[in-house]
Formats: C-alpha cells, sequence, structure tokens
C-alpha cells in the first residue's frame, strides 16, 4: 500500500516550511497568498488529506464551516451557498451545508448539530427575525442576509437597493405601481418594503403622487403569481402599470401570470425583481432587478468569521440596479378620433 502523504511531504513538494503549511491548513488570513497558493498545489498534486479528526482533538475545532440556510431551493442562497463554499476553500476550510425549510427550530436544532462536530465557525440566513439562542462565546457566528439572533450581520443594503427600483420605475412614468412585499417576519422583507413606500411617498410630495398597492407574500414563484394574477384581472383602467416585486421569484411568478393573461410586458406592464439570481438573465422577457453581490457578501462573512478576534460590527454592501428587458415607459392611454382618451 502506497504512503499516504504527510505534512512533511506537502513542506519539501511547496519548497516551504512545515510551519507555513499548518498555517495554511488552518486558514490564518496572514499567510502570503503566493506561499498560500505553493501549498494549496502541493496538496492537489499529493493528494493530501488532512486527519481532520486529530487536529479537532488537538484544538478543540475542526476546518469546517456550518451554513444554515431557510430553503436551499432559492436559486438566491443557492448562489450565496456556493459562493461561500468558495471563499471557505480559499481560507483551506470546508462547508458544511444545512437547509431549515424556513422553520426555526429546525434551524436551532442544525446549529446545535454543528457545534457537536466542532465547526470552527457558524453562518446563519435566518428563518425569521425571532430565531436564534444562546451560543458558547467561543465559536464565531455571523448573521447573513437576515440576522440571526443578535449576531452581526453581512448583508445588502436593502434600503438603498429598493429606492433604486423606485426611482427606476417613477422615472419610466409610472404612477399606478403594485409592490408585492416580502414576509414581513423577516428584516430584509420589511427593509425592502419601507423603503419603497418612503421613496414613493417623497415623490408625492415633490411631484406627482404614486397610487400604490401593498401586497404580502412569500419570497417564491408562487406568492409572485397569485398575486398578480389577481392585480391583473382587473379591467385596464384599475390595474398596475409596474410591478415591482421583493424578490426575482416572486417577479418571474408575475411574469407567467401576465403571460397567461396576454398582457405584454414591458409594452403594457413593467415587472422587476431583486435578487438578480441566474434565472432572472434567462426568463423572456430578461428580468430588470437589483443585483445582490452574492460573491462580495460570502468572502466578507468568512473573513470576519475566521478573523482574530471575529468581527462584532454590521456590514452592508449597495446593491446594484441591473435595467433588462421586463421595464418600460409607462402605457399612454390611447386617444379616440374625438381627441378623448380612454
Amino acid at each position: 500500500m502506497a504512503k499516504m502523504p504527510t505534512v512533511k511531504d506537502v513542506a519539501e513538494h511547496a519548497g516551504v516550511s512545515v510551519g507555513t503549511v499548518s498555517r495554511v491548513l488552518s486558514g490564518e488570513a496572514a499567510v502570503k497568498p503566493v506561499l498560500r497558493e505553493k501549498v494549496n498545489n502541493a496538496i492537489s498534486a499529493l493528494g493530501y488529506r488532512p486527519n481532520v479528526t486529530a487536529r479537532a482533538l488537538r484544538t478543540s475545532r475542526t476546518d469546517v464551516i456550518g451554513l444554515v440556510v431557510p430553503d436551499i431551493t432559492n436559486p438566491f442562497f443557492a448562489q450565496l451557498a456556493a459562493s461561500i463554499e468558495r471563499a471557505a476553500l480559499e481560507c483551506g476550510h470546508s462547508l458544511m451545508l444545512a437547509s431549515s425549510h424556513n422553520d426555526s427550530e429546525a434551524e436551532q436544532s442544525h446549529v446545535s448539530a454543528f457545534l457537536d462536530r466542532a465547526v470552527r465557525g457558524i453562518i446563519v440566513v435566518a428563518s425569521s427575525d425571532g430565531s436564534g439562542l444562546d451560543l458558547p462565546a467561543s465559536v464565531p457566528v455571523i448573521s447573513l442576509d437576515r440576522r440571526f439572533g443578535t449576531f452581526p450581520l453581512v448583508s445588502t443594503n436593502h434600503a438603498q437597493a429598493a429606492t433604486l427600483i423606485a426611482d427606476h420605475l417613477y422615472g419610466l412614468g409610472h404612477r399606478r405601481i403594485a409592490y408585492i412585499a416580502g414576509p414581513t417576519d423577516t428584516e430584509a422583507g420589511r427593509m425592502r418594503k419601507e423603503a419603497f413606500v418612503s421613496r414613493m411617498d417623497g415623490f408625492a410630495k415633490t411631484g406627482e403622487a404614486v397610487d400604490l398597492e401593498i401586497a404580502y407574500g412569500r419570497f417564491d414563484y408562487e406568492s409572485g403569481e397569485r398575486i398578480a394574477r389577481n392585480l391583473l384581472s382587473r379591467p385596464a383602467q384599475d390595474r398596475p402599470t409596474a410591478i415591482a416585486a421583493a424578490s426575482d421569484q416572486q417577479a418571474i411568478g408575475a411574469l407567467r401570470a401576465a403571460r397567461d393573461l396576454k398582457i405584454d410586458v414591458p409594452r403594457k406592464l413593467s415587472v422587476t425583481g431583486f435578487d438578480d439570481i441566474s434565472l432572472a438573465n434567462l426568463v423572456v422577457p430578461r428580468l430588470t432587478t437589483i443585483r445582490q453581490p452574492a460573491d462580495m457578501l460570502a468572502r466578507r462573512a468568512v473573513s470576519l468569521l475566521l478573523a482574530e478576534p471575529p468581527g462584532t460590527a454590521d456590514e452592508t454592501v449597495d446593491g446594484s440596479l441591473i435595467v433588462r428587458g421586463s421595464s418600460g415607459p409607462c402605457p399612454q392611454p390611447k386617444a379616440d378620433i374625438t381627441g378623448h382618451t380612454n
């Protein structure tokens, strides 16, 4: 049987000290990138596999990061998990993933299971604002996108991003707008809605008033389709000319409802989303949305988690408006032969 490569073998292959290899394996941020790359290349070339169990016995923790998301079938959370895994690997850590299915009890059970496995730290995208539990101070925890308990949060600036959508639709001339909000038990859902409403209220004070209607749903396709179908089944003069959704899934559901009702997007109706999931650039028409910088959010969360000492302050990153084919100028009423509009 071939001899398994050791840390010493990796060090010799990379041309570095055993201590440098150990620091790379433990995820220390102070290691120079060029040395980290040499070590990682040597690990790949030799097929070296660290003895995680032995290291855990020595250090009381493994080189594993635990991640809990509310719903792994949600494309945004899937993209976020992939970005976190890449960021963790770059720091010499692997990822253990769990989905809470938007259940706070399941979420707490997953966190407890991670603690039993001596993870290096835990990143949680909370199921709701009320979730959270007492955890040992020795295990760092970072909230991502949605706050978990009282732990520091890394997220998109939801208020800033929602304002970009409001400005976009108002600038296109829309004055009858429906907003499909997310769950009220999430900070992200509330912030997006409140900022959008506040911006529209501000326009009414300085320009033309907006007839704004709010509907509440989950961040999923079904909510968007169901709510949009109700809104768009009204007579043309009573239905919105634009629908702003709090998630891309809701917005794609709204596009489906418009298509079923034979309402042309964007000539008769504009639709916008939030997240910029991969599907947003594939649907027809392609979706105007807010891009959440998943890679940047993931890197910041992992960096704060592995810092010595771990980060304790909230961090926000601005979102950006991505204009595609699903939004356009407000449709103008047609004039009859007498010059009256209808």
